[in-house]
C-alpha cells in the first residue's frame, strides 16, 4: 500500500511542513563524518547522476560541501551538513498504514513544490525526508538545530527535473 495514494492521507502545505521541520529536532554530522553511499541498480544510478548535476550550489542559504567518500549519489550543504543520498531503499514507514492514516507521531507525508515527501523524526534526533512517487528514492537528512524552512523548496526543482514521477520499485 502506498500511503500517498490512500484517500485519507493528508497533503500538508509548505507552511505546515516547514513548521514540522523546525520543531522536529535533528542530530548533527561533523565535517569529518562519512556517509554511506547507496548502491542502487544501473537505471537508478543514472537518475541519481542526473540529479547530482542538477542540484543547487546552495540549499537554504548554505554552500555545497559534499561528504566523504565523494560520490554522485551523495551531496551535502553547510556544517553541520544537510545530507542528500540518492538511490536509497524505500523506508518501511512509507508503506505503514499508521502513517497513511496520520496515526504515527514520528512520520508524516507532505508535498513541497510538486515533490511528495515522507518526513520521519528519528531516535537520534535527526529528521529524514524521503521522496515518494519518483523512480528513485532521494533521502535528505537534516541535523539538529538547522533552520530548514527553505531546504525542500531548494531541492524540489532539481528532483522534478532529474527524477521522473513513478514507482521506484
Amino acid at each position: 500500500m502506498n500511503f500517498f495514494r490512500h484517500r485519507r492521507s493528508a497533503v500538508l502545505g509548505l507552511p505546515a511542513l516547514a513548521l514540522l521541520i523546525t520543531i522536529a529536532g535533528c542530530s548533527s554530522a561533523d565535517d569529518g563524518d562519512s556517509v554511506a553511499v547507496p548502491s542502487p541498480d544501473t537505471k537508478v544510478t543514472e537518475l541519481c547522476q542526473n540529479l547530482d548535476k542538477a542540484l543547487p550550489r546552495k540549499v537554504d542559504g548554505l554552500g555545497r560541501q559534499d561528504p566523504e567518500p565523494r560520490s554522485a549519489l551523495t551531496a551535502g550543504w553547510g556544517s553541520p551538513a544537510i545530507i542528500l543520498r540518492c538511490g536509497v531503499e524505500r523506508p518501511a514507514k512509507m508503506t505503514d498504514p499508521k502513517v497513511a492514516l496520520g496515526d504515527d507521531p514520528k512520520a508524516v507525508g507532505g508535498r513541497v513544490n510538486g515533490v511528495d515527501w515522507l518526513m520521519e523524526k528519528r531516535d537520534d534526533g535527526s529528521t529524514r525526508f524521503t521522496t515518494a512517487q519518483r523512480r528513485a528514492y532521494v533521502e535528505v537528512t537534516v541535523p539538529e538545530g538547522r533552520d530548514t524552512s527553505g531546504m525542500l523548496v531548494d531541492v524540489a526543482a532539481s528532483i522534478k527535473k532529474a527524477i521522473p514521477k513513478g514507482i521506484a520499485d
